[in-house]
């Protein structure tokens, strides 16, 4: 069990939390949830330690263990990947260092002895003679093959790293589990297995995400945070999500009765109040009306961005044609021969482990990369529009964000660009930042504002949803979902995909996977096959090598 009790932070003159009592249980995974700033991340630093509040405690049962995911992707990169996952349980990593540095002693004393029997003790106990296995079958489960285990750290990519520092905060079965979006850089494989073992986990997890598919998948409950306060709902996103909106509905209804009982007494007060006879009942009414109190319903935190893509000419029939497209990198052959013909109905995801395959021709179709074979034509109707996964280049300049649209906009007028800055939450003194300074949420939110100006027919968006907050992913979720055009998207939001996606493609080392189904759909007829083909091209490359 941990629990807050009466926590505060301020920062500065701004309470972040104001007074905070709240207890997460064993057995359960809370999701907490907040919009951006709301400070979610910050509770999870103050649930580990690594915050001090400004008043009230953080409570722990005594002995039990608490584990968190570390962000600092570098922290560990003089260590072995092997080592630093078992690094998640500090105490079981330091008895067998310790044991290896008394067993490489050459004069081997009695007290030596002595002390190397009591760790072999509590080594045993831990069950430490199971550690690396344990450790080895957590980073194979995250997608870390067995062959880069006793590497450094320093060696490997960043989404390598992301996995074995999520593999270091589940290892040894911690009581307490606090992870900050574990999935932000998982492919779909280590997602799925990353919810199996969350769902098996039969300790406390608390948890922060964007993902709503994950958030459902393993939550039992929802810790929404809103104006400083914490409230804890029974069940996942979803029912949080329908619950809070049927609370506010209950209490805008209560409220509107109350406002019409209060307008009747009101008029009966004034009606009768110089009326001898009628007296004694209007002051029972006065008293009645002095009890009616009114719910304080507090507009929600929560802002969401109002995305509507509006394409300026409607798209014919002829869309896209690829043709035996190719294309290797530093030696490497990312697209082999790939070919599909794009509709005029098409709303395609592209989904599967080769992000980089899917984003060089993301990056091919958009002009930014030429192909080494093949060819591809876009027919004469279409507008295109390339939302990059990588957009460094594009906001590295000292501009204003206005200045950065005005040359998208069709009308070259600074309030007309203001006011489409203020729907997607840039209102006032926002709009004059300076884009190089801008967090990725912004620059993401600048990005979509842009290829909605330009008004294409034709979105090619290559993970749009990642920085995003709930409310702006659900916004843009819903845009795509009434965009009358066409899409070739890639996202980790499985929700995303499965709500906004009528044709399912997957680049794999087979070749490509082409089907017009729902992505749910695809992944149960489709998801042995993929692994299959997997498989069998890892045997062709040991084979090779």
């Amino acid at each position: 069990m941990i629990q807050a009790s009466n926590v505060t932070l301020r920062l500065g003159k701004k309470a972040l939390f104001e007074d905070v009592n709240i207890k997460f249980t064993e057995g359960n995974c809370y999701g907490l949830i907040g919009a951006n700033g709301a400070g979610k991340s910050t509770f999870l630093k103050i649930l580990n330690g690594q915050i001090e509040p400004t008043k009230g405690e953080i409570i722990i049962t005594p002995g039990q263990r608490l584990s968190f995911l570390q962000q600092d992707h570098f922290k560990y990169d003089e260590y072995e990947v092997l080592d630093t996952v078992i690094m998640g349980n500090k105490r079981l990593y330091d008895i067998m260092k310790e044991k290896e540095q008394i067993y490489a002693k050459e004069d081997f004393t009695e007290e030596d002895g002595i002390r190397a029997s009591e760790l072999e003790g509590e080594f045993a106990s831990m069950d430490g003679w199971e550690a690396e296995a344990n450790a080895a079958s957590l980073l194979n489960g995250l997608g870390i093959d067995t062959e880069l285990h006793y590497k450094k750290m320093s060696e490997l990519n960043g989404n390598e790293k992301v996995k074995v520092l999520l593999a270091q905060a589940l290892f040894g079965n911690p009581d307490i589990l606090l992870l900050d979006e574990p999935t932000n850089h998982l492919d779909l494989d280590a997602i799925r297995w990353l919810e199996e073992f969350l769902i098996n986990f039969d300790n406390t997890v608390i948890v922060v995400s964007h993902d709503r598919y994950f958030l459902n998948k393993v939550c039992t409950h929802i810790a929404d945070i809103d104006y400083g306060k914490i409230q804890l709902y029974a069940g996942n996103y979803d029912f949080w999500y329908e619950s809070s909106q049927l609370m506010i509905r209950q209490m805008k209804e209560s409220n509107k009765k109350k406002e019409e009982k209060i307008k009747e007494l009101q008029e009966f007060i004034q009606r009768f109040s110089a009326n001898a006879s009628k007296s004694k009942q209007a002051t029972s009414r006065k008293r009645a009306l002095e009890k009616i109190q009114l719910d304080d319903i507090r507009p929600s935190s929560r802002k969401y961005p109002y995305i509507d893509f509006r394409p300026s000419r409607e798209i014919g029939n002829e869309v896209l044609t690829v043709e035996g497209i190719s294309k290797t990198i530093d030696g490497v052959k990312v697209l082999d021969n790939i070919s599909f013909i794009v509709g005029h109905d098409d709303k395609i995801a592209f989904v599967g482990p080769n992000t980089l395959a899917t984003t060089t021709l993301f990056r091919i179709l958009s002009g930014e990369l030429e192909p080494d074979e093949g060819y591809y034509k876009w027919g004469v109707t279409t507008t295109m529009s390339y939302f990059p996964k990588d957009n460094t280049e594009l906001f590295s300049g000292d501009e204003t964000i206005v200045e950065f649209l005005m040359p998208f906009s069709p009308e070259k007028d600074v309030t007309y660009v203001r006011g489409f800055m203020g729907r997607m939450l840039f209102a006032g003194e926002e709009g004059t930042k300076k884009v190089n300074v801008l967090s990725g949420g912004e620059r993401v939110r600048v990005m979509l504002s842009k290829m909605m100006l330009t008004g294409a027919n034709v979105l090619i968006l290559d993970e749009p949803t990642n920085h995003l907050d709930m409310e702006s992913i659900t916004s843009l979720n819903n845009g795509l979902i009434k965009f009358p055009g066409v899409l070739l998207f890639t996202s980790q939001d499985h929700q995303f995909v499965q709500t906004t996606a009528n044709r399912i493609m997957e680049i794999t080392p087979n070749g490509l996977i082409d089907k017009i189904t729902t992505y749910d759909e695809y992944l149960d007829s489709d998801e042995m096959a993929r692994k299959r083909q997997v498989m069998q091209y890892s045997i062709e490359q040991e084979t090779d090598n």
